[in-house]
């Protein structure tokens, strides 16, 4: 999966430049519920919803309630910061 990418398509007003891959893995995983992280990669990633309700035994309604979260997160301004690179 591109973190970058996804991240990239999810937030609404980036400025800046994101972190490298594995740093925003990590904010990510900190931020994120461990439910919330597993649907937002495994979405991003191609996943189906109806193969997440089989692995994670949730409800459809559940599992698109937790990846619109995981998106509301992303556009928080205090979320952003931590996802760009401060150096220049």
């Amino acid at each position: 999966m591109n973190f970058t990418q996804s991240i990239t398509n999810n937030i609404e007003k980036l400025v800046g430049t994101l972190k490298s891959e594995e740093e925003l893995q990590e904010v990510l995983k900190r931020k994120f519920t461990k439910k919330e992280y597993k649907v937002f990669v495994a979405i991003e990633s191609g996943e189906t919803i109806e193969s997440l309700q089989e692995s994670m035994k949730d409800e459809k309604q559940r599992i698109e309630e937790l990846y619109k979260n995981a998106c509301k997160k992303l556009n928080q301004e205090l979320f952003k910061k931590e996802l760009i690179d401060l150096q220049f």
